[in-house]
């Protein structure tokens, strides 16, 4: 039964594999036959698929800087966090001048 349990699970997507489906939405995104309703949803997967990347770079590093604190006291400390960017605008997603 634990056999069945283990091929009914999903494993999460490696971050390699999170960068590559960015990607691919971005080119989906750029397609001028993708449509701007379909656009905005995939922008909005975009963002949601870009937050879970940094949610796992921030994880990696917090057990990097607990299997070394040496090293990682040695680090520069992270810059200031930059204002927000504001959405782009929908005919900047276009390529069209507004």
């Amino acid at each position: 039964m634990a056999a069945s349990r283990k091929s009914q699970q999903t494993t999460a997507p490696t971050i390699e594999e999170l960068i590559q489906h960015l990607e691919e939405l971005t080119g989906q995104i750029e397609n001028p036959e993708t449509g701007l309703e379909n656009s905005i949803a995939l922008y909005e997967e975009g963002l949601s698929v870009a937050g879970e990347c940094r949610k796992r770079l921030q994880d990696t590093r917090k057990k990097l800087e607990t299997i070394n604190p040496d090293q990682a006291a040695a680090q520069p400390e992270k810059p200031a966090k930059p204002a927000k960017p504001e959405p782009p605008k929908p005919a900047d997603l276009f390529g069209m001048e507004s």
